[in-house]
């Protein structure tokens, strides 16, 4: 029987790139999973609900959970904070729940750093970047000035690509979909590090 661990997936990539489009093609095949949702400190647009798109606090609460260590990991991004509280997280591995991220490389690398022995990651991507450009472009949700700095950030996140395990491109969405899908699925038989060494310590007691 296999059981199915608490573990991690990061998906990282372009906006643009179809993270949600791909996630929403797989999920009725991963198993129970949680979608993490950021918390931020910036006010909440118009179509925007609690919970959904994302957790709203003010400063002084954000701060005071900075203090208390309760965030895998955070940053300011236009005088507004955005990071991923640690308790909704820990329940759903406690609960034996896929996690996964949508978050940019840093993110990718302070969840590394907090929870690398149960993480898998994934960096998804279109096939140019003149191919994003059109998406960008065709969306019709971005100002000009908004879509050139997606771009900035595009050129240099793709140069932290060797970071993933792997490297999804989504140039048909059901062709990617069914990468990520196989993805998804291996990444719910990783071994947390004391699991095995418990495995090993009963192996050994003859």
């Amino acid at each position: 029987m296999v059981e199915h661990n608490g573990v991690v997936l990061v998906l990282s990539g372009p906006s643009g790139a179809g993270k949600s489009s791909l996630i929403n093609k797989i999920a009725d095949d991963i198993g129970e999973y949680y979608f993490s949702i950021s918390t931020t400190t910036r006010p909440m647009r118009e179509g925007e609900e609690e919970g959904v798109h994302y957790h709203f606090v003010s400063k002084e609460e954000f701060k005071k959970d900075i203090a208390e260590n309760n965030f895998l990991e955070y940053a300011t991004v236009h005088e507004n904070y955005y990071g991923t509280s640690l308790n909704p997280v820990r329940e759903a591995l406690n609960k034996g729940k896929l996690v996964i991220f949508d978050i940019d490389v840093q993110g990718n690398t302070a969840i590394n750093n907090r929870l690398g022995d149960i993480t898998t990651s994934v960096f998804i991507t279109p096939p140019s970047l003149s191919e994003l450009k059109n998406r960008l472009e065709s969306r019709a949700t971005d100002s000009k000035e908004v879509i050139e700095n997606r771009l900035k950030m595009a050129k240099r996140e793709i140069q932290r690509t060797s970071e993933y395990e792997f490297l999804v491109i989504n140039d048909d969405l059901d062709i990617a979909a069914n990468v990520l899908r196989q993805i998804a699925i291996t990444a719910r038989l990783k071994i947390p590090y004391d699991r095995i060494n418990r495995f090993v310590q009963k192996w050994e007691n003859i």
